[in-house]
């Protein structure tokens, strides 16, 4: 059985990343969460050109990709879990926390490191947040996140359908977590115990460089709550808050080949290393972290005392608090 649906890898995995991009449009539609301020048309017809183009560059750039390893480390013993023949059940479910967790830290360094944030921040120069967002990453970004993941199936030799799960849930995670969807505040309160929310991975989308360097997670939430790095709320509410970063904030911005070009104009301002407009306990939490994944210290730099963000027409004006550590009190 377990050799049938490895087969269909590729079938399986269409069809499950279909039905939850349908099932997701069709919920913004009947439910939205926040009101558009781009047309639809422009932002999902660039979105999912770039994920044409990003899978048409991944299968040419890899001869195998992770599924495919994971049977190969399967066959020739490669990796600990075929090492230390660990229980298959034990085994699937400490693959699946382990790859989480590593697309935590993964997150973090494309957000500490200037020049790996110059690719990430297509994905979040997006003026609009839904669905099709959680499709929207640089090529480059994508390459590099697939040989992190060849990496380390290679040194865990986890069973092969725990990679099969893994990545199906992680593109149904990312589906759902970037939908404009509107979760009933009870039911908000209690999944993102268990799953990263819309209105959670929300914040992380927030133009205010201190909500967009948390939330780190897109699967499991519980990597952002033990490492310092969870933000219930943005400052501004839901519908207050404006989404993006500063730079970009043209519609022209939003066509696949200004995106592509992206990561080559103007500053890489905004990343996590670049605190200015962090609060203390924040940065101190994002230092811990950073130090954790570039195994390098940090130096402290001032703060800003008044940002302010325009978007079709609004402005605000964020004065950062004196020293508390997280916005919002509640989910």
């Amino acid at each position: 059985m377990m050799d049938i649906i490895l087969a269909a890898e590729p079938e399986i995995r269409l069809t499950a990343f279909l039905s939850v991009l349908a099932a997701m449009a069709l919920w913004e539609l009947a439910a939205p969460r926040r009101r558009r301020d781009i047309p639809r048309v422009i932002r999902w017809s660039n979105n999912l050109a770039l994920v044409v183009i990003d899978t048409a560059i991944l299968r040419l750039s890899f001869p195998i990709l992770a599924v495919g390893l994971a049977v190969l480390a399967e066959e020739r013993g490669w990796g600990l879990f075929n090492i230390i023949e660990a229980p298959f059940g034990l085994a699937v479910i400490l693959s699946m926390l382990l790859l989480d967790l590593a697309i935590y830290l993964q997150h973090v360094m494309f957000h500490a490191v200037p020049a790996l944030w110059r690719l990430h921040r297509m994905h979040h120069a997006d003026l609009d947040f839904d669905a099709t967002t959680g499709l929207r990453f640089h090529p480059i970004e994508i390459l590099i996140s697939m040989a992190i993941k060849l990496a380390l199936v290679a040194a865990l030799g986890p069973p092969a359908v725990a990679v099969l799960l893994f990545e199906i849930i992680l593109n149904a995670t990312a589906l759902f977590n970037h939908a404009n969807i509107n979760l009933p505040r009870p039911v908000d309160r209690w999944l993102r115990w268990i799953v990263v929310t819309p209105d959670m991975h929300r914040v992380h989308h927030s133009v205010d460089p201190r909500e967009t360097n948390s939330n780190y997670g897109f699967n499991l939430p519980w990597w952002d709550r033990l490492m310092g790095t969870y933000v219930a709320q943005p400052a501004k509410g839901h519908e207050g808050m404006t989404i993006g970063i500063e730079q970009f904030r043209t519609t022209r911005d939003l066509w696949v080949d200004r995106m592509l070009i992206q990561p080559l104009r103007g500053p890489a301002s905004g990343h996590a290393l670049d605190t200015s407009a962090l609060t203390p306990t924040s940065r101190n939490s994002l230092w811990t972290l950073e130090n954790t994944v570039l195994g390098s210290r940090v130096t402290q730099k001032g703060t800003h005392d008044e940002t302010t963000y325009v978007l079709a027409g609004r402005s605000g004006c964020h004065t950062p608090p004196a020293s508390t550590g997280q916005h919002g009190t509640g989910h």
